[in-house]
């Protein structure tokens, strides 16, 4: 069931393209915003992810961390991130357990390629409640880039 507005986010440990466990509770006090996508190297998730590079100073500025999570190796996202200069954590869901946890999930993707995170976005605010939930079922779709800055207003 995917995690709806107003709902406590479900806390999580993944690895992250430095190979470091970073937790959703190191972020304590702070807004989150979490992009889930489906793999790294391909062109919707690229575009999806830099877009948020390109407007990192606008989260910054709110105080709001970025994390963006897919279910490839951490060594993938690693070279995926120096690639892109990506500025935010890209974390490892290798195990498919955040994705589940946060109904971003496809249990069959394209190219019969099973366990697969859905291209999603959700704002926590400081206590980690959910101000903006967008699972899209389509991954070949955007999220809503500005929906997601009036949540973090």
């Amino acid at each position: 069931m995917t995690l709806l507005k107003g709902q406590q986010a479900p806390n999580f440990t993944l690895f992250s393209s430095e190979l470091k466990e970073i937790s959703l509770k190191d972020y304590a006090g702070k807004k989150v915003v979490i992009h889930f996508f489906p793999m790294a190297f391909t062109g919707v998730c690229t575009t999806q992810l830099c877009t948020m590079r390109d407007t990192f100073g606008y989260y910054d500025g709110l105080g709001a961390e970025v994390l963006a999570i897919s279910v490839d190796s951490p060594f993938t996202l690693a070279k995926f991130k120096d690639e892109n200069n990506y500025q935010f954590l890209l974390l490892s869901d290798f195990n498919k357990e955040t994705s589940k946890a946060f109904g971003a999930f496809y249990d069959e993707f394209v190219f019969n390629l099973k366990g697969v995170a859905k291209r999603a976005a959700f704002v926590l605010d400081e206590n980690h409640q959910v101000v903006y939930a967008e699972v899209l079922e389509s991954a070949g779709d955007l999220p809503d880039f500005n929906a997601i800055r009036e949540a973090l207003n």
